[in-house]
């Protein structure tokens, strides 16, 4: 029961955003919010990976190693977790676009000043800056599209929005880079991909607003009791916790793939270059499919039975893929199905459960506190846990780190309470 009251609430909360009349009617604003903010967060994917096909240009003009490229990712995810958590619930307070806007303009101009860095700790400053920007857009974001969205169309927007980080940033990252290559140098590069942001920033503030709550009586009576919301209040939810150790457990398997598992194709498998590449394309594509379908499946058959079965399909798949020897579409058939399990399973944490678990008019703290767990301790300091294995058993123990926060976390979903309103109308 106490897990339907606060579906119920944050329901009500959420349909406020969809009772807009912005630009025309209340669908039509549902869908330019979504359709832009997706579109920012497929910018976030970009920045954060494009820097993986520049890496051979990268080290070779600034002299360092492999083993400081690892930090050149883990230093993002880190910043990026402590900013959700402290950002995330900024616009709670402040509202949506006083934190989407600057936030947008700051990781596009960040991603660009990484062309001009002059050697690794400036890149590595850079990168950290950019973690910041991007920590305080992605929360801010998911809680946009859940409040412009129709309650039962949550899993599904949401789904979408996040299938575009996987997309630009993992499926057509390296196709753009390769592109852009041919024209210009990595330095180059970098500041291209500044353009696009700073064009979408403007359309935010056109089309974005902030929306005009009406929250229920329940809801209304709920904050006169708790004037004081803060992160102790969130953290103080049963699901907000599950989520928090869930989303670690995700991002454990889903980044230690992204970082490591070409290398270990070339290097343990021997594959060459094109098969290599073709094979690691399904972390991209997979990762697409999975953070839109699962959050939509998620919306007919309910929250947890679907993060359950992604955990377990993931670990499946993992399993699958450190038995699979050198052959290509194997390869790619496992890698693609560990990451639709694993990338999909990030957009339903980080989305709807957070959204729906979260108190009235703080879907954005819930998010950030979520999210920032999983970035710091799944997407940094994961990484360095499995530099260190790579370093002392070899490349292919980094998927047996994998394979162990999957399947941790199907004994995590186990304990989490339904959300989702088609699910628990029937109920």
């Amino acid at each position: 029961m106490a897990g339907a009251a606060t579906s119920s609430n944050a329901s009500a909360d959420l349909g406020d955003g969809a009772n807009l009349d912005i630009g025309g009617t209340a669908g039509g604003y549902e869908w330019k919010a979504v359709a832009l903010l997706s579109l920012g967060f497929g910018l976030v994917g970009l920045d954060r990976w494009i820097i993986a096909p520049l890496a051979p240009h990268i080290l070779k003009d600034l002299s360092f190693g492999p083993d400081k490229f690892g930090l050149l990712i883990a230093v993002l995810g880190i910043t990026w977790g402590i900013a959700a958590v402290f950002l995330g619930s900024l616009s709670d307070r402040i509202g949506r676009r006083k934190v989407l806007i600057p936030s947008l303009i700051f990781f596009s101009l960040a991603s660009g000043l990484s062309g001009l860095a002059g050697g690794f700790l400036s890149l590595l400053l850079i990168r950290g800056i950019m973690g910041v920007a991007e920590g305080a857009f992605c929360p801010t974001s998911f809680a946009a599209v859940a409040e412009a969205s129709k309650p039962s169309r949550i899993g599904f927007n949401q789904g979408l929005q996040q299938s575009m980080f996987a997309l630009f940033g993992l499926g057509f990252g390296p196709f753009i880079a390769a592109w852009l290559l041919t024209v210009t140098s990595w330095r180059g590069v970098f500041i291209l991909v500044t353009v696009p942001g700073l064009i979408l920033s403007v359309l935010i503030w056109l089309y974005i607003r902030d929306p005009k709550r009406t929250p229920s009586k329940a809801a209304s009576a709920q904050q006169a009791e708790e004037p004081g919301a803060s992160i102790g209040q969130v953290l103080k939810v049963h699901n907000v916790r599950i989520s928090m150790l869930g989303l670690l457990c995700a991002m454990c398997g889903i980044f230690t793939l992204a970082a490591f598992a070409p290398l270990y194709l070339t290097e343990y498998l021997h594959l060459d270059a094109w098969a290599a590449a073709f094979a690691a394309s399904a972390i991209g594509f997979g990762g697409f499919a999975g953070q839109w379908v699962l959050p939509t499946l998620s919306d007919i058959f309910g929250r947890r039975p679907m993060a359950i079965l992604g955990f377990l399909g993931g670990a499946i798949f993992v399993f699958l893929f450190i038995n699979t020897g050198a052959s290509t579409l194997p390869l790619f058939a496992t890698l693609f199905g560990a990451t639709v399990c694993s990338f999909g399973l990030l957009s339903l944490i980080s989305g709807p459960i957070a959204a729906e678990s979260a108190p009235v008019g703080m879907v954005s703290t819930a998010a950030g506190l979520i999210i920032g767990v999983g970035e710091v301790f799944g997407g940094g300091l994961a990484l360095v846990v499995a530099g260190y294995l790579i370093a002392n058993y070899g490349i292919q123990s980094m998927l047996y780190l994998a394979l162990a926060g999957l399947a941790l976390g199907v004994v995590l979903m186990i304990f989490l309470k339904e959300t989702a309103p088609r699910k628990l109308a029937r109920m």
